[in-house]
């Protein structure tokens, strides 16, 4: 049973939003493209873990805090003799461990995702502890690209290569396990202690008078120009797309970058440099959004 769903992280989600309203410095670039390749592989491993059968308990992205420490946890599982701690990484190509170093096939070192392990399990097992919960934790790191070798791997690890995925999955499903009220209880005490507001996000700053303005393209990125009753033509891709859609999918990147705004017919119809008329915006609002207030006061929620 999952009892909690994976999302997008609010970093990620400003600065895609961002990427095609501003010039974005080549570091913000970085961090981005990093951030939506990790997402997609956690997205992939909730895929392939769709195939688990044993009675369990699965939460995902938790970031917690122990003696001051935080901590960021992919996925967890909860069976009847111990918890599952799986850390997921989406890289590609070649690899290969030095002693305790991880380095690329042509020798470049990168940050080992064995230690960002070790240190998720120590400082879980501490929190447990202080928790007052006594159950074996086993650790996961899992590999879920198919493009990724690990060469010389080591034969015992904690280590789930592409190829060793199906095969682990079926030892998984082997394991036979019975919930209690006490690994509910653990589960409820971990989620109620989950940080909802990472402080480590890193965004540039941004006014909305400083951001480009227009509807943008979920086909090919690019700003929409021709409208026509119900679809909107893409002149970039040629993607006709639903006017509804559109509307939502621009409500929804001005929500994110401006969350303590207001939704009006006007705001949208400026955010979206009035490409969608008014009339379409409020039909939209109304139609999927509550109402609030009267006249010159009324907005969406």
């Amino acid at each position: 049973m999952i009892l909690k769903e994976r999302t997008k992280p609010e970093e990620l989600e400003i600065l895609l939003a961002l990427k095609p309203r501003m010039e974005l410095e080549e570091k913000v670039l970085t961090n981005l493209f990093t951030m939506e390749k990790g997402y997609e592989g956690e997205v992939q491993f909730d895929h392939w873990f769709t195939n688990y059968r044993v009675e369990s308990l699965i939460i995902n992205d938790l970031l917690l805090e122990v003696n001051g420490t935080l901590f960021q946890i992919d996925s967890l599982v909860i069976t009847q003799d111990r918890i599952h701690l799986f850390e997921v990484k989406n890289l590609e190509g070649d690899y290969y461990l030095d002693g305790d170093k991880f380095k690329t096939a042509a020798g470049a070192e990168t940050k080992n995702p064995l230690h960002q392990l070790s240190r998720a399990e120590s400082l879980l097992k501490q929190l447990l502890k202080n928790l007052g919960f006594y159950i074996p934790l086993e650790p996961h790191l899992v590999f879920i690209n198919p493009e990724f070798t690990l060469l010389q791997a080591p034969l015992k690890s904690p280590i789930v290569l592409p190829t060793q995925l199906n095969r682990f999955m079926d030892r998984m499903n082997r394991t036979s396990s019975k919930l209690t009220n006490k690994h509910t209880k653990l589960a409820e005490a971990l989620m109620s202690l989950h940080i909802k507001k990472s402080p480590f996000t890193r965004v540039p700053g941004y006014e909305f008078d400083r951001l480009r303005k227009g509807v943008i393209c979920e086909e090919c990125g690019g700003f929409l120009e021709s409208f026509d009753r119900q679809r909107i033509i893409c002149s970039n891709c040629g993607s006709r797309i639903n006017v509804d859609a559109l509307v939502l999918q621009t409500v929804k990147s001005y929500k994110i970058l401006f969350p303590d705004q207001k939704i009006t017919t006007t705001a949208i119809f400026e955010w979206g440099d009035g490409t969608l008329p008014k009339r379409a915006i409020r039909r939209v609002l109304q139609k999927y959004l509550s109402v609030k207030g009267e006249w010159i006061s009324t907005h969406y929620e």
